[in-house]
Formats: C-alpha cells, sequence, structure tokens
C-alpha cells in the first residue's frame, strides 16, 4: 500500500514571519495570488488574508503524521517522494494543504483501493488515539475532473464537534494528487472551498 498521513493529528503551531512562499513549497510556482504546478497542471488563486505556511510547520506536520500513521499500521512508511505544494492557513484551525505523490498503477483500480485503505487507517488512527471520529466519502467534479472525498468529523471529550477535514484526491499524470481542508467555521470553510473549487486543470 502506498499510504501516507494526508492530514496531521492536532495542528498548534502558528508561523507568521514573513517568508518567500516560492521557499516553501517543493513544485510550481507562486505569482503575487496565483499558484501553478505544472507537474500536475493546476491553477488556483489564493483567497486573500491566507498566509503561506512555512516549511518548518509542514515538515512538523509531516513528521508527525507518519510517526502516527506508522504506530497504527505498524508499517514503516516512505514519504521521501512527497512533495508541498500549495500550503495555507488562516489559523490553526483553518488549514488548506495539497501534497503529490508518484503513484505509478500496476493494475486498473489500485488508487481507488489505496484511497480507501486512507479513509480506514486515518478513522484507526484517530479511534486508537481516544478521539472519537466519524468519516465518510463522497466524489466531487472540480473543473470537469472526477475527485474522491474522504469527509472526517472529529469530536472532543464532551461530544461537540472541533474540526472538520475534506480529503479530495485523484490520481494525476502519474501522482497521488490530494487536497485537504481543515475548518471549523463556515466563513473560512467558503473561502478556502470557493478557491479550490474554481480552480483550473489541463
Amino acid at each position: 500500500m502506498k499510504l501516507y498521513l494526508k492530514v496531521a493529528l492536532v495542528l498548534f503551531v502558528m508561523v507568521s514571519c514573513k517568508i518567500d512562499p516560492n521557499k516553501q513549497i517543493d513544485e510550481g510556482k507562486i505569482n503575487e495570488n496565483t499558484y501553478y504546478s505544472k507537474e500536475i497542471g493546476w491553477t488556483m488563486e489564493i483567497p486573500k488574508g491566507w498566509k503561506i505556511t512555512h516549511r518548518s510547520e509542514l515538515e512538523r506536520r509531516s513528521k508527525k503524521g507518519i510517526e502516527a500513521l506508522s504506530e497504527t499500521a505498524g508499517i514503516e512508511y516512505d514519504a521521501s517522494g512527497l512533495k508541498q505544494l500549495l500550503n495555507l492557513q488562516k489559523d490553526r484551525f483553518h488549514i488548506f494543504q495539497s501534497t503529490s505523490d508518484p503513484f505509478k498503477l500496476e493494475y486498473e483500480g489500485e488508487w481507488e483501493e489505496n484511497n480507501k485503505a486512507v479513509q480506514e487507517l486515518l478513522y484507526e488512527t484517530y479511534s486508537s488515539r481516544g478521539i472519537k471520529v466519524d468519516t465518510s466519502s463522497s466524489k466531487e467534479i472540480i473543473d470537469n475532473l472526477e475527485f474522491q472525498v474522504i469527509h472526517v468529523t472529529l469530536y472532543g471529550p464532551d461530544g461537540k464537534i472541533i474540526l472538520y477535514q475534506d480529503m479530495y484526491g485523484r490520481h494525476i499524470n502519474g501522482c497521488d494528487f490530494g487536497v485537504n481542508l481543515n475548518y471549523i467555521n463556515d466563513k473560512e470553510k467558503s473561502e478556502m472551498l470557493n478557491a479550490w473549487k474554481n480552480s483550473k486543470f489541463k
């Protein structure tokens, strides 16, 4: 299974210093308020008021997530091919993340099987840490491309919802392309969802 963490478990640290946005990504280019990935063929406008996430924070999230998944599944995951694309945040709860990872298909339906396994592993990872979680899946069309979507709802000890996560995925140009939206408020959700859904692919 070509599994890796598509979302961090808990997001606490904020980095607000002035940064060069193009030094925080592994692939693509940020020009003013527009991001373009040549590898994926993806263009997205950056919503106003959202800041580029610092590379040190991305590394912290990836390390924490991979450790959690490895512990749950009992397997060491190789994330050496994982590329950080456009990553934004409004605050510690409202975060837009996108990544690509090489995924060579060996048979028809392999990517879909992997994506279903990711959903199951996410559920197990949260549950094993005493976090109540609900997951579901759906499909959505963005610029005429169909994406698989994993929906995650996390609950606090009192039963109140503490975070929503929507994870969009698709096999594009030999890559497992993922876009994750973490949110709790409707306003911030709308801002990044509108930007994401107005993406262009070629």
